[in-house]
C-alpha cells in the first residue's frame, strides 16, 4: 500500500506531454540523420563543383601554351594568366606552368623554367600518366593547407613536342569556411523546423484532447446522485472503451443501489412483522391470568423468536455475500467441505425422519479442489440442504452428489419432495420469494438468494433442476452447485488435501458409528 501511495503521489504526465515526450526525441533522431545525409550531398556537391572550376581553370591555362618557331614552348598569350590573378584574391588560388622533360616510365624532371605562375608551388606526389590527364591531391602551400589539381598538357608542331605541368592550388580554408557555414545554416533550418513541428504538435493534441476534456466537464457538473451514463458520441475512438468500462461501472454501482434500497425496504417489511406479532404476545402473556394460556403465550414468543433470529442471521448472510468479493480465495477440498455439511445436518433429518446420504460420483475419489472461499461454500451448501430438510416431507430421500467434470465439479442436493414447477424456479431466487412447496410457512426466502449470491462470488453458478419421482407422481428437485476446477496442483498441495480427506473421512465414519449406536439405544 506505501508503494501505492508514493505512484499516487508521483506528477503525472498528461496525454499532450507524453506525446511531446515521445514523438520530439524522434523528430529531432529523424532532423539529424536528415542533416547528416544533407550535409554529406552539399559536402559532395561542394566539393564537385569547386573541383570543376578548379581543373576548369587549369585548362584554361594549358590551352594557352604553343611551340614557336624554334621549337621553344611559351604561353601564347596573357589574357588566361591575367585573368586569373584578378581573380586569385577572390578565389584564393594560385597556379603554376612549368615545362617538364620526360625521363620514361610515366616520369617527369623539371627543366628549371618557369613559364608562368607562382615558382614555389608543390608538385603533386603522382604525376598524371596519360597525355591531357589531371591528378587531384591536397598539400600545404606556405603553412596553408591547399587543394590542388595538375594537368599534364603535350603541346605538338610538326614532329616536336614538348610537355608542360599545369598546377593550380586553392585554399582548403576557405573552402571549408564556406562548408561551414552552408552547415551552420543547415542546422539552424533544423532547429526551426524542429520548434515549429513541437508546435503544430502540441496544437493537435489540444484539438485531438477536446472530446476528453468536454467528457470531463461533463462529469465534474453531475451531481453525486447522477449514474446516468456517459456520452461516447464524439469521443475517439481509443477512447471508447474507457468510457463503455466507466458506463459498465455507472450502471452496476446503479444496479448495486437499487438492489440495497430494494433489500432495505424488504428487510424493514420483514423485520416488522415479526416484531409486531412478538408485541402482540407479549401484550396477550401479560394479560393472561391463567398460567397455562401464559406458557403457551410465552412459548409461542419463544418460537417466534427463532424464526426472527433465522430470519436476522439470513438477512446478514445475504449483506455479507453482496460483499463477498473481498474475501480470501484459497484451494478448498469440495468433497470434504460436502461431507461435513452432510454431517452437520445428519441430526435434523433423522428429527424429521428423513434418509439424508452422501455419494461420491467420481472416479478415483480423493480430494476435489476448488480455488474458493471455504466459508461461503458452507453457508451454500448449509442453505441448500436445510432447504432440502424443510420443504421434504417425513421419510424423503435427500442425497448429496458430487461429480466431476472436464471443466468444473457439481454438487446436487437431490430430493424427492414436493418440488417446484419449472416456471417458478427463477422467481425462487429473489429476495423473500417462495414457491408452492410443502412449508412455506416456515421458511423466509432468503436461502437460495444467499446460495446464488455466494456461488457468483466463487465463480460459480446454481441451477435448479427435476430431482427424483416423488409419491404424488411428480418429481422433487434438484439443486445443483457447479465451480470451475483450479489449474492443476503441485504434487505437495495434493498429497496435503489426501491427508485430510482421510482425516475428514475417519471423522465422519466414527460420527456415523455414534448415531447408529445411539439409535440403538
Amino acid at each position: 500500500m506505501a508503494s501505492i501511495a508514493r505512484w499516487r503521489g508521483r506528477p503525472r504526465f498528461g496525454i499532450r506531454s507524453l506525446l511531446l515526450l515521445l514523438l520530439l526525441p524522434m523528430i529531432a533522431v529523424l532532423l539529424t540523420l536528415d542533416s547528416i545525409n544533407d550535409y554529406r550531398t552539399l559536402s559532395d556537391t561542394t566539393n564537385t563543383a569547386y573541383d570543376t572550376s578548379l581543373l576548369a581553370s587549369a585548362r584554361m591555362l594549358s590551352s594557352g601554351l604553343l611551340l614557336d618557331e624554334s621549337g621553344g614552348l611559351q604561353v601564347e598569350s596573357s589574357l588566361h594568366a591575367q585573368f586569373l590573378e584578378r581573380t586569385q584574391a577572390r578565389l584564393h588560388r594560385h597556379f603554376l606552368i612549368e615545362e617538364i622533360e620526360p625521363i620514361g616510365a610515366g616520369a617527369f624532371s623539371t627543366r628549371e623554367r618557369i613559364l608562368a605562375g607562382t615558382a614555389d608551388l608543390p608538385h603533386p606526389p603522382s604525376w598524371p600518366t596519360t597525355e591531357n590527364g589531371e591528378v587531384f591531391f591536397d598539400t600545404v602551400y606556405r603553412g596553408v593547407p591547399v587543394h590542388a589539381v595538375a594537368v599534364l598538357r603535350v603541346v605538338r608542331r610538326g614532329p616536336v613536342s614538348r610537355e608542360a605541368l599545369v598546377v593550380v592550388t586553392e585554399n582548403a580554408v576557405w573552402r571549408s569556411g564556406i562548408e561551414l557555414r552552408a552547415r551552420g545554416k543547415e542546422v539552424w533550418r533544423d532547429l526551426a523546423m524542429l520548434l515549429l513541428g513541437s508546435l503544430l504538435l502540441w496544437l493537435c493534441a489540444h484539438w485531438a484532447l477536446r472530446p476528453l476534456r468536454r467528457l470531463s466537464r461533463e462529469v465534474t457538473a453531475r451531481s453525486p446522485d447522477d449514474l446516468t451514463s456517459l456520452d461516447d458520441r464524439g469521443v475517439p475512438s481509443e477512447v471508447v472503451p474507457l468510457v463503455q468500462a466507466i458506463n459498465l461501472h455507472l450502471g452496476r454501482h446503479r444496479q448495486m443501489l437499487e438492489e440495497r434500497a430494494q433489500f432495505l425496504a424488504d428487510a424493514s417489511h420483514q423485520l416488522r412483522t415479526p416484531l409486531a406479532i412478538l408485541s402482540t404476545q407479549a401484550q396477550y402473556a401479560l394479560r393472561e391470568a391463567d398460567p397455562a394460556r401464559a406458557r403457551e403465550a410465552l412459548q409461542a414468543i419463544v418460537e417466534q423468536l427463532g424464526r426472527s433470529r433465522r430470519l436476522t442471521e439470513q438477512l446478514l448472510s445475504l449483506a455479507h455475500a453482496s460483499q463477498a468479493e473481498a474475501v480470501q480465495r484459497e484451494v478448498v477440498d469440495l468433497a470434504r467441505v460436502c461431507r461435513e455439511a452432510v454431517m452437520q445436518y445428519l441430526p435434523l433429518a433423522r428429527e424429521k425422519d428423513q434418509d439424508l446420504g452422501w455419494v461420491d460420483a467420481r472416479a478415483g475419489g480423493g480430494a476435489a479442489p476448488v480455488i474458493a472461499g471455504e466459508i461461503e461454500l458452507r453457508e451454500i451448501l448449509a442453505n441448500l440442504i436445510h432447504n432440502a430438510i424443510l420443504y421434504s416431507p417425513a421419510g424423503a430421500r435427500i442425497t448429496v452428489a458430487l461429480v466431476e467434470g472436464r471443466e468444473r465439479y457439481e454438487v446436487a442436493v437431490v430430493d424427492n419432495g414436493p418440488g417446484i414447477p419449472e416456471h417458478q424456479r427463477e422467481r425462487v431466487f429473489q429476495r423473500f420469494a417462495r414457491a408452492g412447496r410443502l412449508g412455506t410457512a416456515d421458511g423466509s426466502g432468503l436461502g437460495l438468494s444467499i446460495a446464488r449470491a455466494y456461488a457468483r462470488c466463487n465463480r460459480g453458478e446454481i441451477d435448479l433442476r427435476d430431482g427424483e419421482a416423488n409419491a404424488t407422481g411428480g418429481r422433487g428437485l434438484s439443486a445443483v452447485l457447479w465451480l470451475p476446477r483450479p489449474p492443476e496442483n503441485d504434487a505437495e498441495r495434493k498429497t496435503e488435501n489426501s491427508q485430510k480427506n482421510d482425516s475428514i473421512a475417519k471423522g465422519f465414519s466414527l460420527f456415523s458409528e455414534k448415531i447408529h449406536w445411539f439409535e440403538r439405544k
